[in-house]
């Protein structure tokens, strides 16, 4: 058995300040300690997918990061660990626990993933080894973890084992401040029709962020293919997969750099994939940090089918979790106004209603993930 201390010190001394997770018993210990320590940063994610996109986010921030969470939960973390983290390879170390192990009593719930949990670290192509209970075999465990991530730029795995850590107070019991301060409401409806083109949305953004002082990260689908298509600028990251995890990588981004501006642009349907992000975002999200939701109301790039978002209103559920400042409409002008906003006491959110559909003979991104990656990073100055 070892002390949380003993863990977290070590790898604070190798550049782990930044934890993410969703809480498990065998993980309390280590979530406590960083929770205590107010030179340590800890993100309590809604959901283990979320976590992992906060972490990717950091980790391009120049933040190394660590992911923790129950194995049920890795099921969750499956789509942002192979179509985020590997497809743009970001490193991180994934350390999730081992409920339902071969000979441990536990819930039924665990017998399953319990058997499986090493096998999903193998099909997901992560190198893992077993969480170490003894404290001289941690650094040499972090040092291995530490040269795969530099050498393969990929993610590391530890499966922790029941009792392995020992236990630790939880002394600080907020994770961050309750916010007190009314949430500013505009809603920006001066004509209806026809509704504003996402193409015509996307221009107004981009003359919105300067390429030296923002990032702008659009979700999957034809969000990404039509920024890219109007200008491929060295500030812009293309999702190509874990839909509904952009704002979670952003608020990841935005909390490493507090100096950069960070503008995440997603649809309808990534929004509601992944609606309880909205309050992590609006618990932890600060000033540089703007959501945009572009609402057609269909899955505009398989085909437009319908989503449920006209019974949803974006708006009013991000004023509820916590946003700063929440704009909502009709008109394009709102873009002017979001940005525009001068509230600073938090994340700020736009939810316009736009038109179905996409500009005729769409180009798909002519350069890879990893090329966007390594572009948007020297960008920025980081490196992993």
């Amino acid at each position: 058995m070892i002390e949380a201390e003993d863990f977290i010190e070590i790898a604070r001394k190798l550049g782990f300040q930044r934890y993410t997770g969703v809480p498990c018993s065998f993980l309390t210990p280590l979530i406590n300690y960083v929770i205590n320590d107010d030179s340590l940063n800890y993100v309590s994610s809604s959901n283990e997918g979320d976590a992992i996109a906060t972490a990717a986010g950091a980790a391009i921030g120049g933040e190394r990061a660590i992911a923790m969470m129950q194995n049920s939960g890795l099921g969750n973390a499956v789509s942002p660990i192979t179509s985020l983290s590997y497809v743009f390879r970001i490193p991180m170390i994934i350390i999730t626990t081992h409920r339902g192990a071969p000979g441990l009593t536990d819930e039924p719930q665990h017998e399953l993933m319990g058997q499986i949990t090493g096998e999903m670290f193998d099909t997901m192509r992560i190198p893992w080894e077993s969480f170490p209970t003894e404290k001289a075999d941690i650094a040499p465990a972090l040092q291995r973890a530490c040269e795969f991530m530099e050498k393969e730029q990929r993610p590391y795995g530890f499966i922790m084992q029941k009792g392995t850590v020992a236990k630790h107070e939880l002394k600080n019991d907020r994770l961050v401040a309750t916010k007190k301060t009314a949430t500013e409401k505009q809603i920006c409806n001066q004509h209806t029709m026809p509704l504003s083109t996402r193409n015509e949305v996307l221009k107004k953004i981009i003359d919105r962020t300067p390429i030296e002082k923002s990032v702008v990260i659009a979700t999957t689908g034809y969000t990404g293919r039509e920024l890219f298509a109007i200008d491929d600028r060295r500030n812009q990251l293309y999702m190509v997969g874990s839909m509904g995890c952009a704002s979670s990588f952003g608020l990841g981004l935005a909390l490493a750099r507090p100096d950069l501006q960070v503008v995440v642009i997603e649809g309808d349907g990534a929004s509601l994939m992944r609606l309880g992000n909205f309050a992590t975002l609006g618990s932890y999200g600060g000033n540089n940090l703007t959501h945009i939701v572009l609402d057609n109301e269909v899955h505009d790039s398989t085909g437009a089918q319908a989503t449920v978002a006209n019974n949803v209103k974006f708006a009013e559920i991000a004023a509820a979790c916590g946003y700063a400042a929440t704009f909502e409409g009709h008109d394009i002008e709102l873009i002017d106004q979001l940005f525009n906003c001068k509230n600073n006491q938090g994340a700020r959110f736009g939810h316009l209603k736009i038109s179905a559909g996409t500009i005729d003979n769409l180009p798909r991104p002519d350069i890879t993930p990893v090329e966007v990656l390594q572009r948007l990073m020297q960008h920025i100055g980081t490196s992993f």
